[in-house]
């Protein structure tokens, strides 16, 4: 079973700064995964050709099962305000997608604690304060059939803003808490390894830095495990052609040792 969790920035390449939708296509194919986690997804949105980016993904890889999660309808950094389950196809969304090559009996849907006033953050990188307002989160959860039994799969995108992802984070841990068995958290966590590990609880399934695509130094992107689920045989963090992040993938199977 191959998984992989990918930001893929609207499709967005940093080298020419454009939406290609047979390159995002493309790089799909290249990680072939079996259950696929997308952040920074868009729906809808001219600065991505008004595409479903959720269903270029599934025909690319061969989906049969996937669940779009808009967090925001609107353009992100322009207006936008926080999606609703009312929000139906036509309307400008962004948010995250779950993608299966197996079964899902059924979705789930949790909106996380968000900031919901401008404020300011400090960046201690640049040394200077800037006005944030900050997109609201979700988390799309998916009861898949896999060959390896019945599989729980979570995928998030958190906040950027220190101790909101964590405060994020702990609220996944408790929600999910209440769902038994073998349990995959994937998706953009915005904090380092191995932080996410230690507030969940759950295991790492791969350490590869993540973030920035290009010279990577940190790992923002992970794949947790609560249970058992295999013997992990691979892990990469490929570059590929859209994105400032890589996508972080892990191959497993059934572990018939003893």
């Amino acid at each position: 079973m191959r998984l992989a969790t990918f930001n893929i920035l609207h499709g967005r390449a940093v080298t020419d700064q454009q939406v290609d939708l047979d390159r995002l296509a493309a790089a799909i194919k290249f990680l072939d995964a079996d259950i696929l986690a997308l952040q920074e997804v868009d729906r809808d949105q001219p600065r991505s050709h008004g595409a479903d980016l959720t269903a270029v993904a599934a025909e690319a890889m061969g989906a049969v099962a996937h669940r779009f999660v808009a967090a925001l309808a609107g353009t992100p950094g322009a207006t936008w305000m926080a999606a609703t389950e009312e929000d139906v196809p036509g309307t400008a969304t962004y948010g995250i997608s779950l993608l299966s090559r197996y079964p899902a009996t059924n979705w789930q849907v949790l909106r996380l604690p968000q900031i919901r006033r401008r404020f300011p953050m400090w960046l201690p990188g640049p040394r200077k304060v800037i006005i944030v307002r900050e997109e609201p989160r979700a988390v799309v959860i998916g009861n898949l059939d896999t060959p390896m039994g019945p599989l729980v799969v979570a995928n998030t995108h958190l906040s950027f803003v220190p101790g909101l992802h964590r405060l994020q984070l702990r609220r996944i841990r408790r929600d999910l808490a209440a769902m038994p068995g073998n349990l995959l958290l994937m998706g953009d966590l915005n904090m380092v390894h191995p932080r996410p590990a230690q507030i969940t609880g759950y295991r790492s399934l791969a350490t590869h830095p993540t973030f920035p695509a290009e010279e990577p130094d940190r790992q923002l992107d992970h794949i947790l495990l609560r249970g058992e689920l295999g013997r992990v045989i691979a892990s990469s963090a490929p570059l590929l052609p859209v994105s400032d992040h890589r996508a972080l993938v892990v191959e497993v199977v059934e572990d018939k040792r003893g």
